[in-house]
């Protein structure tokens, strides 16, 4: 008897997990989406087995993504609908890999996303919030040292949290971290963010390894400080705290830091392919969604060169 849809999906997470050793997060994901597409597979008896899939089973599904309108966020956005139509790609290529007849993944189209509009902080407004903290309580000085090792090094808010003291070298300045997919990359810290993060090590009273630990809530000193590990919505929550204190006219995310950090370098002549490295990006057209800011040299060689 041939397997059903969702056996074939719970192989591929295992698979995800054990094979690929894709992050926790990523194999959770995966499921998600592709439990969705399981799910109205099943309405209506439409697919049962992966081997009666379609091109036009395919399209209805994209149909069904696009009109489809949570109660309380409403439509999904086009970048959302993408990744259940990547999940699914993911999957039949996996399948493809196994010998399964099924539709070739390449023939998944996704839809077009309008571009990008980059939010990032200019100079002004970067300086009133990495100085928003108050530096006197244990606390303010582990999130000055939060926001600045963000722009300093454009991580991403769960590597950030997953950083451990024994990790980090205030002589050479720099620390390995694994991103996303596993790739591993080399960071930097700016002298200002190494010297406040040196403070903030140094006011520690604990042997704990998370870098950034809670200071609310129960003490749970026990598995190397693991408890007390700054969680992903700990960080958003401060820089959100933040923004609103130092009275910034954007809503400003740990992601807003990252576009800042890369924004920053590529304004101040840093090539593509090097903020590619530092960003951790698997494929330089993510990058390219930064070279907006190269308008202004745009316009400086236009004024220079044009019409004399």
């Amino acid at each position: 008897m041939e397997k059903t849809l969702t056996g074939y999906i719970t192989d591929f997470l295992e698979y995800c997990e054990i094979d690929r050793n894709l992050s926790p997060l990523t194999v959770r994901m995966y499921g998600y989406y592709l439990q969705n597409f399981a799910s109205w597979c099943a309405m209506d008896n439409r697919v049962t087995v992966v081997t009666n899939l379609t091109q036009e089973t395919v399209r209805d599904y994209r149909i069904y993504l696009s009109r489809y309108q949570n109660p309380i966020k409403g439509p999904l956005k086009r970048s959302t609908q993408n990744y259940f139509l990547i999940a699914l790609r993911a999957f039949l290529r996996f399948l493809n890999k196994k010998g399964v007849k099924v539709l070739p993944p390449d023939e998944i189209e996704l839809g077009k996303d309008r571009d990008r509009n980059i939010k990032f902080l200019d100079k002004q407004h970067l300086d009133q919030l990495l100085i928003a903290p108050d530096t006197s309580t244990k606390d303010g000085m582990r999130d000055r040292a939060i926001l600045e090792i963000l722009f300093s090094t454009g991580l991403r808010v769960s590597e950030l949290t997953r950083l451990n003291r024994d990790k980090i070298n205030l002589t050479t300045r720099e620390f390995g971290v694994i991103g996303k997919g596993g790739h591993a990359r080399v960071v930097f810290l700016s002298d200002k963010a190494s010297q406040i993060l040196e403070v903030y090590l140094k006011g520690r009273d604990d042997d704990w390894n998370p870098l950034f630990i809670r200071y609310s809530g129960k003490i749970i000193n026990d598995n190397n400080g693991e408890k007390m590990r700054l969680t992903v919505r700990s960080v958003e929550r401060l820089v959100d705290k933040y923004v609103r204190k130092a009275h910034l006219p954007v809503e400003a995310t740990p992601h807003t830091l990252r576009h800042s950090f890369a924004t920053d370098l590529l304004m101040n002549g840093a090539d593509l392919r090097s903020v590619q490295e530092m960003l951790g990006h698997k494929n330089v057209a993510t990058t390219q969604i930064y070279t907006h800011v190269t308008n202004k040299k745009l316009r400086e060689v236009h004024e220079q060169f044009h019409g004399k």
